[in-house]
């Protein structure tokens, strides 16, 4: 597992209005959880954590967290990051406090390795079903991703779980062994891409004579109710 340093600094402002300040210098509030006492309310300088995990191909990292006023660094385990959703700039970072000696759960993306010959020679299509593998191991053993050679795959094959290339010595595998990873399926043939296409071009005019039934419905209605409008006025005048 690749080495992580972080420095940051303690946070004593809490709420939206002094995060938004913060954030306008340069820093982001973050939080680190550990067992059996409450959360340490820090910031982050955002530049330094976003070239920190350009050095990363997941979020599956332990970081060594200086606490500006800490004797010793705090091993974290980065657990979720919060997103601004038109910018994309994180804007909150969530730690949790790990011990080297205890085992965690983590999720481990699978990487599929090879052109399978179902799709190079069969004319098949790879399909990547599943994309993480759940897996039980010590926070020093913590990877990146595991790799699955596909290229032996043929068309109508798949690769499990249990097919996957793992250290049984450092993880206990805890997604089901017979849950799929990658298949080759066969391609359609023309009957199949015609059904389906005409299946696709059935399927929209019927929703468009469902939308325009609907508008002549609520228009009928309000036709009803106009020549009501009048008639109920002449009444009153009466």
């Amino acid at each position: 597992m690749k080495e992580t340093k972080l420095t940051a600094k303690t946070r004593a402002e809490k709420g939206s209005a002094s995060a938004g300040r913060l954030r306008r210098t340069g820093w982001f509030p973050a939080v680190v959880y550990g067992e059996g006492r409450p959360g340490l309310d820090i910031q982050l300088n955002e530049h330094d954590f976003v070239v920190m995990l350009r050095t990363h191909r997941s979020e599956n990292m332990i970081v060594d967290l200086a606490v500006e006023g800490r004797e010793q660094p705090l091993k974290a385990m980065l657990k979720a990051m919060q997103h601004h959703p038109l910018t994309g700039r994180v804007i909150h970072v969530d730690f949790y406090e790990v011990s080297m000696t205890r085992k965690i759960e983590i999720e481990v993306p699978v990487k599929l390795v090879g052109v399978p010959t179902g799709v190079a020679n069969e004319g098949g299509i790879l399909e990547h079903v599943l994309r993480t593998l759940e897996v039980q191991c010590l926070p020093g053993d913590m990877v990146e991703e595991f790799e699955l050679n596909v290229a032996d795959l043929h068309v109508g094959k798949t690769l499990r779980v249990r097919d996957v290339p793992v250290d049984a010595a450092k993880y206990k595998v805890l997604s089901d062994p017979d849950q799929v990873v990658a298949a080759v399926a066969a391609p359609r043939t023309e009957e199949e891409e015609k059904a389906a296409t005409e299946t696709e071009a059935a399927a929209g005019p019927e929703v468009l004579t469902e939308k325009k039934e609907e508008e002549g419905e609520a228009g009928a209605e309000k036709g009803k109710e106009a020549a009501k409008a009048p008639a109920a006025e002449k009444k009153e005048k009466k």
